[in-house]
């Protein structure tokens, strides 16, 4: 048997104890049907690892890997693979229903698989697929905004949380597709980092949305994107949306909210989750693929930037750890990244 190098858990346990997170030594895979056997290069968190990590009652008898952030080079491919070759560089997020990306060699689906941005090394690279899948099929899939410029003129979108990975994609997605785009910050240096990628506004999101909006000449907004604290924010962008507007997240609730709230505007309200292409092996589940080459092209021309804030290196369980404590705190802004195994 041909072992690597991962991390991984057995106990769901607080990220403060060592064996939250630990180095292991498991199983190479091998790739069959559409797979990808991908050489590890870079690894990103993101709030979902903390959220399967976080303490429960509950015991893996194999140890369980996780992380959907990955950005490597393709080692062997299946038999059915068509889309890539040895050699290829790629960037994915996986799906929450396989083996995370936290190990030296990981099998992911062509077609959820992206070529990596040529201009970007591979922790750059990392920074980047589950944020802008989310970001990409939020606003584009869900949203059904157009990426016709011109049908976008004078519409508007609020990005509640735009400097965190996520709304650091979104930002430029939606400032690129021409919409005005206003941020939520709560912070000098998030305001700022939102501002950087392209929100023209930026609002707290402590603070009524509606008073703040009309302050700078929004009755209220055609769009809004909500990253952060869904029930939290329901009555106030149920306040701030347009007639007719719509609504999408990607926080799930813990309290039942009023959908009444929105019946007065006929609104919508939809959700985004980017593993459900996966998960549900959907007939369009290529468009991650599609997509990801789509927004690598984007980075290459410079008109899209990696999120990339911090870096860590090599990858272990204790760096990994200080990964999750960064995340967990909710204050992180744009992407942590490890890179490396040694």
């Amino acid at each position: 048997m041909t072992t690597m190098k991962a991390i991984g858990l057995h106990r769901y346990l607080p990220i403060e104890d060592v064996e939250s997170l630990i180095d292991l030594h498991i199983e190479k895979p091998n790739p069959t049907g559409r797979d990808l056997l991908v050489k590890v290069q870079a690894i990103s968190v993101n709030p979902v690892d903390v959220k399967v990590r976080s303490p429960k009652g509950k015991t893996e008898a194999a140890p369980r890997v996780l992380g959907w952030d990955v950005a490597g080079i393709v080692e062997t491919v299946g038999p059915h693979v068509s889309l890539f070759k040895p050699g290829d560089e790629v960037y994915y997020a996986g799906s929450i229903t396989r083996a995370g990306g936290n190990s030296e060699f990981h099998l992911v689906d062509e077609r959820i698989a992206g070529h990596k941005p040529k201009t970007l090394d591979f922790a750059q690279a990392a920074a980047l697929p589950l944020t802008a899948i989310t970001a990409w099929e939020g606003l584009f899939d869900r949203l059904g905004i157009s990426h016709n410029r011109d049908l976008n003129d004078g519409k508007s979108i609020l990005i509640i949380g735009a400097a965190g990975g996520v709304g650091s994609i979104a930002t430029q997605l939606a400032s690129e597709a021409g919409l005005t785009v206003i941020g939520t910050a709560s912070r000098p240096d998030s305001a700022q980092w939102a501002r950087s990628f392209g929100a023209h506004h930026t609002i707290n999101h402590h603070s009524a949305f509606l008073p703040q909006l009309q302050t700078l000449g929004f009755a209220s907004v055609d769009y809004i994107f909500c990253l952060n604290q869904t029930e939290q924010h329901w009555s106030n962008m149920a306040e701030a949306i347009a007639p007719q507007g719509k609504i999408c997240s990607i926080v799930e609730m813990s309290s039942p909210i009023d959908l009444t709230l929105l019946k007065n505007k006929s609104v919508t309200f939809v959700w985004e989750l980017m593993f459900t292409r996966a998960m549900y092996e959907t007939a369009d589940m290529e468009e991650q693929h599609r997509l990801l080459n789509v927004i690598a092209e984007r980075i290459d021309n410079g008109v899209l930037r990696t999120t990339i804030a911090k870096r860590l290196s090599p990858i272990n369980a204790a760096n990994l750890r200080e990964a999750h404590q960064i995340v967990e705190t909710g204050s992180m802004i744009g992407k942590i990244v490890l890179e490396r195994f040694e």
